[in-house]
């Protein structure tokens, strides 16, 4: 069984990629003429925002329960999320037909926390404000005897989320820059392992909230930093310390992380909106932000940036996009 303390090479993505062929959504990858103006780049969006439970999280949560043995499957899954991985996990599970309990954010999208019990999950609340949902979890998969499916810090996890890197490297050829958005890094550290044993001149670039920036700063320091909560519409982007195993990869193989503001992110989802007829979440919104923010140059170059998610409350997000 592949786990956390596995390091994770580019046969592990294609391997999942196998396990994902006819399950996951090969998901389109869509251009702007708008957005190549603005930015002097050739952009090509990836979007896992039109993925089975609206993001990119299924791939991983698949690619790890699927290889779960028959005990383990009767024993059930325990997971920790604010919610796209959340519901990546009980759909994956669902499809499995294992049982699934996922501890959740009081606070968490009303969207999330609905689709996920939806999809047959039992849910378990918590203030993350006071409480450690590592704890909770482990403590939960430790009576029920059941697996514990990280959000990132996974090999398995990390493989299936590089799937999406690998799917657009086949589509669209010579790609000069790959802009990921980060939160506790499972999709930047897989799509920098797919990327670079693709195309090893490929300069792979994470994103996350100006107010959430524990991987610049860690980034910058060599070595894992904590923060509080970040204060930050991206809930998705909410982590206060890169993963044990992303991190490293991430430092060995990405070129840089950059950091987007709450505006930038609303702005990025009004221009999916209006330009791209794309419905997508804050933290989904950071790659592009980053690139309609001019944060990197990439003027005459050919770039790919992973739209990630599109799960967030109508209410919400018409108010968002509206500048509310």
């Amino acid at each position: 069984m592949t786990g956390i303390g596995r390091d994770v090479a580019f046969d592990d993505i294609l391997a999942a990629a196998e396990r994902l062929r006819g399950v996951a959504h090969r998901t389109p990858v869509v251009t702007s003429r708008t957005l190549d103006a603005r930015t002097g780049g050739r952009v090509f969006l990836k979007c896992e925002n039109l993925q089975r439970m609206g993001a990119f999280k299924f791939r991983g949560a698949y690619n790890r329960i699927a290889q779960l043995t028959d005990a383990e499957r009767r024993r059930g899954v325990v997971a920790f999320s604010s919610g796209n991985h959340a519901q990546g996990v009980a759909l994956a599970a669902q499809l499995l037909d294992v049982p699934a309990v996922i501890v959740m954010p009081s606070d968490a999208p009303a969207a999330k926390l609905a689709a996920t019990r939806e999809y047959g999950a039992e849910i378990i609340e918590y203030d993350r404000n006071t409480m450690n949902r590592n704890e909770i979890a482990a403590r939960l998969a430790l009576e029920r005897g059941a697996a514990l499916v990280p959000p990132y810090d996974d090999a398995a996890i990390i493989a299936g989320q590089g799937t999406v890197a690998l799917e657009l490297l086949q589509d669209v050829a010579d790609l000069d820059v790959l802009v990921v958005c980060t939160g506790g890094g499972g999709l930047l550290a897989g799509c920098a392992l797919a990327a670079v044993a693709l195309r090893p001149e490929i300069a792979v670039y994470g994103v996350e909230p100006e107010a959430g920036d524990d991987f610049a700063q860690s980034f910058a320091l060599g070595e894992r930093v904590e923060i509080p909560v970040p204060q930050t519409i991206a809930d998705g982007q909410q982590t206060t310390s890169p993963g044990e195993l992303t991190f490293p990869i991430v430092k060995r193989l990405c070129a840089g992380i950059l950091t987007v503001s709450d505006d930038g992110l609303r702005a990025a989802m009004r221009f999916a909106f209006e330009r791209l007829k794309l419905v997508v979440e804050p933290s989904g919104a950071a790659a592009l932000a980053a690139l309609l923010d001019g944060k990197l140059d990439v003027s005459g170059k050919r770039v790919g940036a992973i739209i990630s998610g599109g799960n967030v409350d109508a209410a919400r997000y018409a108010a968002i996009i509206s500048g509310g």
